[in-house]
């Protein structure tokens, strides 16, 4: 989704023609994958961080685009909305101290975007939403006016033909309808990419499947919208509500939508997922490339543009560099509360997909995936204080336990994970520590906000609160600390 289009709208020969080149590439991905050097690579990771712009008041900044002129560093791309930006980081070797070492170009890219971001009266923010976000923001003025943007909120909102229905009931409750794609954009996310040897793909992709839940009550981030203080990662129904096209009828199958959880086990390939998205979505934006192939693979644009318009939580992507690969994009993790909280986070994705991915028969066997899916709405809505089901007393029994109590008894699993992939000791202990101990002092980024927003509103209105909450957490976030360590006003 990050390619530049010029196109706004298509015709319905566009279509036909993108969709026979989807199921051309998708045939070629089959024998592509099935080389015996396909993936044959050394490992890396690397993340995508999206981030808020804001004001000295804490309120938004439509600056973008102007940043990203300053700035002249292709690494920055802008986002669907005008007050955020993404930095794309290089990706780094997987072995020996990678977190340590992303965190490292983080902070350099960052530190500097801030400085420039200071001549504009700028502030630079990582935190899945933004408190003092209003309503009055989320429509088509603040979008950021670039051809890709405005063409996917034509064709889905033409799909979906009414407006987009945000309902979410958390410590509060939120029913708006928003006319256009732009409360998509107010999610912001820290994405990870991480290589996978080809012949271990499927079981660590059950493995992130399965375990999502838990990074997802761990590292929530995203606890208020519109002013209310809804689930502890409200970004998960929030992404999947903005952008759902689908309509009720009378057919006796539904309809799946494009933000969604997975289908069901990978029983086979990567190219599976591939399969299904082709199967299940139709195009949205039908734009051909017409680009001279880089490297010995072909780059199957047209496919990856396809899977770019579909957003399960852990989405697979296709690289035609070197040998080529398939790697795994975990796009659940929120941005923020600081740059050691999101490298733990990944820590923690990584270790746990590689550890439990050694015994994931003997999860998949007895839990369904139903109930994977139950869990991670569950974790999203309540974070580390929500409830799952899990083969934990006893591995032929599922039941109801404490997600606190799953994540504590994985954390050396998630270890033995990231030794795995020989990743050092120390490496993974400093990070793992930071996941250890937000357990241990029971505060999240999003418990963090929900309890300094209910003692704020002890002394002010709503919306000061709002305000007064973003730039308490803008000075907690400059001070490196992970969250866990942050200044807390309540008793």
């Amino acid at each position: 989704m990050g390619q530049n289009i010029e196109q706004v709208s298509f015709s319905d020969a566009q279509f036909t023609h993108f969709t026979e080149a989807l199921h051309e590439q998708l045939d070629a991905l089959k024998h592509i994958i099935a080389e015996p050097n396909f993936g044959n690579a050394p490992l890396k990771f690397g993340a995508e961080l999206e981030m808020y712009l804001i004001n000295d008041q804490g309120e938004i900044s439509l600056s973008n685009q102007q940043l990203i002129g300053d700035l002249n560093d292709p690494q920055y791309q802008p986002e669907l909305n005008r007050y955020n930006l993404e930095l794309n980081l290089e990706p780094v070797d997987l072995a020996g101290t990678p977190f340590s070492a992303l965190q490292r170009q983080m902070k350099a890219k960052t530190d500097h975007l801030e400085v420039i971001a200071k001549n504009r009266r700028v502030n630079v923010l990582p935190i899945g939403i933004l408190p003092t976000l209003e309503k009055q923001h989320l429509n088509v003025d603040f979008m950021t006016d670039l051809p890709r943007y405005h063409c996917l909120s034509k064709y889905l909102y033409k799909a979906r033909g009414d407006a987009f229905k945000i309902n979410i009931n958390g410590d509060e409750s939120l029913s708006e309808n928003i006319d256009d794609i732009s409360a998509e954009g107010a999610n912001t996310s820290f994405q990870v990419h991480l290589m996978i040897e080809p012949s271990k793909f499927t079981d660590v992709y059950n493995a992130a499947q399965l375990t999502l839940p838990l990074v997802t009550a761990v590292s929530a981030n995203s606890a208020i919208f519109l002013g209310k203080r809804l689930w502890d990662e409200t970004r998960i129904a929030l992404f999947k509500q903005s952008i759902d096209i689908r309509k009720p009828d009378n057919t006796p199958w539904q309809e799946q939508p494009r933000v969604n959880f997975g289908f069901g086990w990978l029983h086979g390939s990567p190219w599976h997922l591939y399969s299904q998205a082709v199967c299940l979505f139709e195009p949205i934006m039908p734009v051909t490339s017409n680009k001279p192939t880089t490297g010995l693979l072909p780059e199957l644009n047209e496919l990856s543009l396809h899977l770019g318009t579909t957003w399960p939580w852990n989405r697979p992507v296709y690289c035609n560099q070197g040998n080529g690969h398939i790697r795994l994009e975990f796009r659940a993790i929120p941005a923020g509360p600081t740059s050691l909280d999101m490298l733990a986070n990944a820590a923690f994705a990584i270790g746990l997909a590689t550890g439990v991915a050694n015994n994931i028969d003997e999860y998949t066997s007895v839990l369904p995936f139903q109930y994977a899916e139950y869990n991670f709405y569950r974790a999203a809505q309540s974070g580390i204080n929500a409830k799952v089901l899990w083969p934990f007393s006893h591995k032929y029994h599922v039941g109801e336990v404490e997600i606190s109590s799953v994540i504590t008894k994985l954390l050396p699993v998630a270890k033995q994970g990231l030794l795995q992939l020989n990743i050092e000791e120390a490496e993974a202990d400093k990070f793992l520590s930071i996941i250890a101990a937000r357990l241990a002092s029971g505060i999240t980024g999003a418990i963090w906000q929900k309890q300094t927003l209910a003692e704020l509103t002890k002394k002010m209105t709503n919306h000061d609160a709002c305000k007064a909450l973003t730039l308490l957490y803008l000075e907690n976030c400059r001070s490196c600390k992970p969250v866990h360590e942050w200044e807390r006003i309540w008793k």
